[in-house]
């Protein structure tokens, strides 16, 4: 119990401290962030960049990123937040006052968060060099989500978890799902005779 209650006193201490940061760069590059990421923008825009621009890597990677970020919003947003119901951070934790935009849903876990780490870890896992560019504004997403005062770091990592999850397990499915390499062998071989 005494864990618990030191864990939820580190949460709180750095939820302020992160809100804290308050410098005219900082607000800029989050106010940015956080518009572009409000109703997935920001992934979608970059899954139609990889599908127009990268050629065939570039459309699996745009449509796993996908899929993995509508099924972490429906594990998040759809599930765990109607399972735990938890208050956002207290309005007065947040000195820049941007808290007006945060949604009534419960804090636990951070469904933009979920989503970015999904979506980012399944197109790295698709290519590689396009998750490494996703994972910048990735991590900038879960700092914003803090910083904003809609989620505790707590939420954060949770969603972080959920997304990185349901990347694997689309990873799993899409490899479970294709034909090896081996069987395609056997059947071209097979057409041959």
């Amino acid at each position: 119990m005494r864990v618990l209650a030191d864990v939820q006193a580190g949460d709180h201490r750095l939820t302020r401290r992160i809100a804290a940061w308050d410098s005219p760069a900082a607000r800029r590059l989050l106010s940015a962030v956080a518009d572009a990421t409000r109703h997935t923008k920001l992934w979608w825009a970059a899954a139609l960049a990889m599908a127009v621009k990268g050629g065939s890597r570039g459309r699996r990677a745009a449509a796993a990123g996908i899929l993995a970020m509508a099924v972490a919003e429906v594990v998040s947003n759809g599930i765990a937040k109607q399972l735990v119901s938890r208050h956002r951070p207290p309005t007065e934790w947040i000195p820049h006052g941007d808290t007006e935009d945060r949604p009534d849903s419960s804090s636990f876990p951070s469904g933009h968060t979920a989503a970015a780490v999904a979506f980012t870890a399944t197109v790295a896992a698709v290519w590689p060099w396009a998750g490494a560019a996703l994972a910048v504004p990735a991590v900038l997403v879960a700092v914003q989500r803090i910083n904003s005062g809609a989620h505790y770091p707590s939420d954060v990592v949770a969603g972080g978890v959920i997304g990185a999850a349901v990347a694997a397990l689309v990873r799993a499915a899409a490899i479970r799902g294709r034909p090896s390499v081996r069987s395609r062998c056997r059947h071209t071989h097979a057409t041959r005779r």
